[in-house]
């Protein structure tokens, strides 16, 4: 098919430019990875993690989703997070979400979708634990703004209650947890000034013995 061919044509002059900068280029990459960071992010395909901050290959691990979730029961998204921080010893994870995200819109307006809706169920149950604040938001757009933000902020919290990053701190480990958000109309993205670096600024209920693991 000529729209696979043209991939492979894509693929070639990736390479041509990446070894008239680099000959060793892909000798280098082959042989190990190195990256600080993890990057939790949308599906969407307007927004490629790597390029909007400006990192090469193997500098940036890469877990993507449907609504760029870290359900507490999901086994790909523990397995990303526990390879990050035990193997590669990244020290930051981000979590990045965006403005007009088709996932956060459906579980938002309660679409259809199918399969996926059990997927987006906990989207709208951040929607349910934050209704008062969002409801007083009349205009539609800053709602489902807002809704966007508050979802990166509860992924941000599933992944500071799982005992991989709390044994992680208990440890001593360096290691933060970001939650961002890209705007698509701009390219810019935003810190959602919610960060945690320590078991100290987790809840109670949500601390785990790590002694017993």
């Amino acid at each position: 098919m000529k729209e696979l061919k043209l991939l492979f044509s894509n693929n070639r002059a990736w390479i041509e430019q990446k070894c008239e900068k680099n000959p060793d280029f892909f000798t280098d990459l082959s042989e190990s990875q190195d990256p600080k960071y993890l990057w939790i992010g949308c599906s969407d395909s307007r927004v490629p993690a790597n390029e909007i901050v400006g990192l090469e290959a193997g500098e940036l691990f890469v877990h993507r989703n449907i609504g760029n979730l870290f359900p507490h029961t999901d086994i790909n998204c523990l397995s990303v997070l526990e390879y990050a921080i035990d193997i590669l010893k990244i020290k930051h994870i981000i979590v990045c979400g965006h403005y007009r995200c088709g996932g956060v819109k459906a579980a938002m307006e309660g679409q259809n979708q199918g399969v996926v809706d059990h997927w987006l169920r906990s989207i709208r149950d951040v929607y349910a634990s934050n209704r008062a604040e969002l409801d007083a938001i009349t205009d539609l757009q800053l709602r489902y703004d807002r809704l966007v933000e508050l979802n990166t902020m509860q992924q941000v919290l599933n992944i500071c209650h799982t005992p991989i990053v709390q044994n992680a701190w208990a440890r001593g480990q360096t290691l933060w947890v970001h939650g961002w958000v890209y705007d698509l109309k701009t390219g810019r993205l935003k810190d959602l000034d919610f960060c945690f670096s320590g078991i100290n600024q987790v809840e109670n209920i949500y601390r785990i013995n790590t002694k017993l693991l």
